[in-house]
């Protein structure tokens, strides 16, 4: 479920889940696609015309890859993340010591701040799969629903589940292969629980990490969404708002909590 440039966790999760410190020593990767100004700068727009003169909540903020960007915009952000080691590369960077981060699973902790109501809360680059069960994403909904103030959006950025890549009777996908790396996603399509698997040889040495995921529809999240109160505003391709086709791939999708009476 991952692209290939995106750097993967190990199988053993420590204190910081998947996103312990072998993960976030090299997590940042500038020749990756993610971390092109393509990819971030677009985003960053998006968010921040959501947020308006209100604050942004970022679930699973890591190393601040859209958080930073945002707050340059002049947005207050917060975070929530339950890896130390992730959002230590934050703090690191230029103004990541001025964004505010409260520790633990996003799919339930409150942010620990007493300034208000959130205009904006979102989930990026297909977090929202790495809560790997249907009442942990219904959680999450929940959740976002009671940190935003009425009128205020969340905001989804996912795959379409890739089951059109399935022939009959397979469960197996590969998405890279080299002499040194091989790279495959596995399904389990009457569960909706896939993993990503990768496999290197270095100096004659093999490695296997795997992590998993729950993909998700977006009718899904749409039902999800209702669950928790909130409404389907705008559903797009990316950021920069391509219209959402039966062939697109991916989709940044806007839910509204309604706005009070």
């Amino acid at each position: 479920m991952n692209d290939d440039d995106h750097p993967h966790q190990d199988q053993a999760q420590d204190q910081d889940g998947y996103f312990g410190e072998p993960i976030a020593a090299d997590y940042d990767d500038p020749s990756s696609d993610m971390f092109a100004p393509a990819a971030v700068e677009p985003a960053a727009d998006f968010l921040a015309e959501l947020a308006g003169a209100g604050r942004a909540l970022e679930l699973g903020i890591g190393t601040g890859r859209i958080a930073l960007p945002l707050a340059r915009r002049g947005v207050e952000v917060h975070g929530i993340d339950m890896s130390r080691a992730m959002v230590a590369r934050m703090r690191a960077k230029p103004g990541g010591d001025a964004i505010g981060v409260t520790y633990g699973d996003f799919s339930a902790t409150r942010a620990g701040t007493t300034d208000g109501e959130f205009s904006v809360a979102y989930l990026v680059y297909n977090t929202i799969m790495n809560l790997t069960s249907q009442e942990a994403q219904v959680a999450c909904f929940r959740n976002v629903a009671a940190h935003l103030a009425p009128g205020g959006t969340f905001v989804i950025e996912v795959g379409v589940p890739k089951l059109r890549n399935l022939p009959p009777g397979q469960n197996v996908v590969p998405f890279h292969t080299s002499p040194t790396r091989w790279a495959f996603d596995v399904y389990d399509v009457a569960t909706q629980n896939t993993s990503s698997n990768y496999v290197e040889v270095v100096d004659g040495r093999g490695s296997y990490r795997s992590i998993p995921f729950r993909y998700v529809w977006p009718s899904e999240l749409d039902l999800m969404a209702q669950l928790a109160g909130m409404r389907l505003r705008e559903r797009w391709e990316g950021w920069a708002r391509e219209p959402f086709t039966s062939e697109s791939t991916k989709h940044v999708s806007v839910w509204e909590k309604p706005a009070a009476d």
